[in-house]
Formats: structure tokens, sequence, C-alpha cells
């Protein structure tokens, strides 16, 4: 007894200091809540920039085959997209049979694919690109043309791998009502042990905030539901994605859908916003066009060097709006001590959006040279704010390099 009453307050102190200590590191973690995030990446070694690439969901939706897909490869490269960066050619839903063969795999589609998958990526893979498939975290996918992977991840995976596919979109219609981070953890996982490169897209609508919880399981996670070809359905999403603007960095990254560009469902002035903020955004550049007739204007718009370069910016933070209303300034930090910014009218009549140097992080003592990355001109030693007078929908975008 006597000695227990000895022990008792030793006992006591050395809990308090655990107490103290792990509260501490709760306290540390939450303080540092993104940098903790970020050192948990997928181990693939892909996505240190956004993907840059070619899917045909929004101009052929389940009507394609191996000839548009190898066209699109030889334009992919005869128009110069390939030199920019634009890499991958993806294939959306319906490729497949929706019966599986007696082992189990997937079947591509016959119609569609009579020379099969490895004579594809091959193809591909000689014009220096690579080829991306779609799969489903469900038991069937969104068009039910096909079955989706649900219970069959491994078999799936190494089937893609066997194929030589480099990257897979897995999108999450029919899915039992399963966790998604466990559906989608099964797939990661899965991919991982093929032994094989594959970029992993998830495509879970951004339903259960994967922002929060896929860094360790994606390359990229969408945020949002489908993009539509209209200024209403553009603007929503890039709102939506911009929520989640500091969960975004090399190795993983918000995806607000793929690029309508070129689609003609918007004027010009829109579709060139579009472009901006998906770039400054440091969203995924996956065109969705047909890149075989792109008219001047669709052509000018995806191959801006200047643009693109923002996007790949090496420093990978992901740039947001920093002032709201219909007149709005969107802006993010770059590598070199730059500062990218989009001014945008949001609004139905002409009128002048100003972005103040607070407004996205200058010191108000900063002198910038700004260079307008749609003129390609540069103005020396702007002071205080950067102004421009737009028309409804019509935006510019700027990198300013301080003195």
């Amino acid at each position: 007894m006597a000695l227990s009453r000895y022990l008792l307050p030793v006992v006591w102190v050395l809990l308090s200091a655990i107490f103290v200590a792990e509260a501490a590191n709760a306290d540390h973690i939450r303080k540092l809540g993104k940098t903790e995030t970020r050192r948990n990446l997928l181990d693939n070694g892909l996505g240190r920039t956004p993907q840059m690439g070619w899917n045909n969901f929004n101009h052929f939706p389940c009507k394609f085959d191996e000839e548009l897909i190898r066209q699109i490869a030889d334009a992919m490269v005869s128009t110069g997209l390939k030199a920019l960066g634009y890499e991958y050619i993806n294939l959306d839903d319906c490729w497949a049979e929706l019966d599986r063969d007696s082992k189990g795999n997937l079947v591509p589609n016959a119609t569609m694919f009579p020379s099969g998958m490895n004579a594809l990526t091959d193809y591909v893979h000689s014009k220096g690109l690579k080829l991306g498939i779609y799969g489903d975290a469900g038991t069937l996918t969104c068009a039910k043309t096909m079955p989706g992977s649900l219970g069959f991840e491994e078999q799936d995976a190494n089937a893609f791998a066997s194929w030589g596919i480099d990257y897979l979109k897995y999108d999450n219609c029919h899915n039992n009502g399963v966790s998604p981070q466990e559906r989608y953890s099964k797939m990661s996982k899965a991919l991982l042990n093929t032994g094989r490169p594959i970029f992993f897209s998830l495509c879970e609508w951004g339903q259960e905030d994967p922002a929060t919880w896929a860094v360790g399981i994606g390359n990229s996670w969408r945020t949002t539901g489908d993009i539509h070809n209209n200024w209403a359905s553009m603007i929503s999403r890039a709102d939506m994605n911009d929520k989640w603007a500091s969960y975004a960095g090399p190795g993983g990254w918000n995806d607000p859908d793929m690029l309508e560009v070129g689609n003609g469902g918007m004027s010009m002035e829109e579709y060139r916003c579009h472009f901006s903020i998906w770039a400054l955004a440091k969203a995924p550049l996956i065109l969705g066009c047909d890149i075989r007739s792109m008219d001047n204007d669709t052509y000018s718009l995806v191959t801006n060097k200047e643009v693109i370069a923002v996007n790949q910016d090496k420093l990978g933070v992901q740039g947001k709006k920093v002032k709201n209303g219909d007149l709005e300034v969107w802006a993010g930090p770059l590598s070199g001590n730059r500062v990218a910014v989009v001014l945008i009218n949001r609004g139905t009549s002409k009128a002048t959006v100003t972005a103040q140097w607070s407004d996205i992080g200058l010191d108000s003592s900063a002198i910038v040279d700004a260079r307008d990355l749609w003129e390609h001109s540069t103005s020396a030693s702007v002071k205080n704010e950067l102004s421009a007078t737009l028309d409804s929908h019509a935006c510019k975008m700027y990198v300013l390099t301080p003195h």
C-alpha cells in the first residue's frame, strides 16, 4: 500500500505527459492539414503536373472505334498537340462487350476493335502517345453496355496492364451502395500490383468529397457531376471545384470534368474563359472535341503555350477565386515568385474588372510586368492594381512578374 502511494503520483505525471503530447501532435496535424495529406501520394510516380490529353465522350459518346482512335492519334501529332504536352488518348464507356468471357475477362467489342486492344496500344505508343481506358467501380457501366469491375478489380487491372494501358478513368455507376473509398481503394491497389504505371482518374462525381480522401488512392478525382456544353454548366463546375483548391498538388489533382472547347455550344469568349480557368485551377486538360477538324479559333485556344505553361507549372498550386460577384478575380502563385491572374466578367453587360494587389497576394508596393497570355503582350511596371474592360462572359489572363 505504501508503495502504491508513492507510485500513483508518478503514474499520473506520466499519463498527463502522454496526453499532452498526443494532443499537441493532433493539433500539429490539424494545422498542417494539406501538408500532412500531401505526404501520402499514390505511389505510381504519375501526375506530377495535371494530365493532358483527349477523351471521346464529349463528342463521340459510345460512337467510336479503333479507326477513329488511330486518326485521333495521328491528329494529336500532326496538329502539334503532342509537342505541347497532350499525351493521353482515352476511350470512354462502351468499348467492351456486355458479357465477360468464360474466364471472367472483359472482352473488347469485336465490331469496334476487331484488331484487339494490344494492336491499338501498339499504334498509339508508336506515336509517342499513351492510351487510356474506361472502367466502373460498380457492377455495370453508366451506359449499361459493359460490365463494371466491382469484384473483378484485380482481374481487370491485370487485363489493362497486359494490353499496355496507361490510364484508367473509373466511374461510379451501379455501385450497390458500397463506400466509394472502399471500391476505389481496391482498384488503386490492383493497378499498383500490376507493376505497370497506370494513371488513376477517379470519376466519383464529388459525391463524397473525394478531395479529402483520394490523394493516396488516385492521381485525380472528379469534384463535380458531368459538364455540359454551355456556359452555366461550365462556370458552375468551376465554382464547385474551387472549394477544394487546397487539396490539389503534384501527384493528385481536382478534376471539374473534361474540356468542351471546340464542341460549339459556347462562344469563343466563353471557351476562352473555360480554358483559362481550367488552366489556372490546375485542372486536367482533357480535350473533348474532334481534333481532326478544329477551326482556327479552337486551335488557337487549346495550343496557347503560355496558358498551358500556367497549368503545368512545377509549383503545382491550384489557383482559386479571390474576388466574388459578377466581376470576378481568380489568382494563384506560380514558380519564380510569379502570380497567374484571370479577370472574368460573369455579368450580362460590358464592365471593368479590377484586381487589387491585396486580392492576389502581392505586397501593396509591388511593381510588376503583366504578361497578357491571350494577346501575347506585356505591360511593364504596373502598380497597385490590374484592370480590364470586358464584354459579358469574356476574360483576360495574365502572369505577373514582380521586379
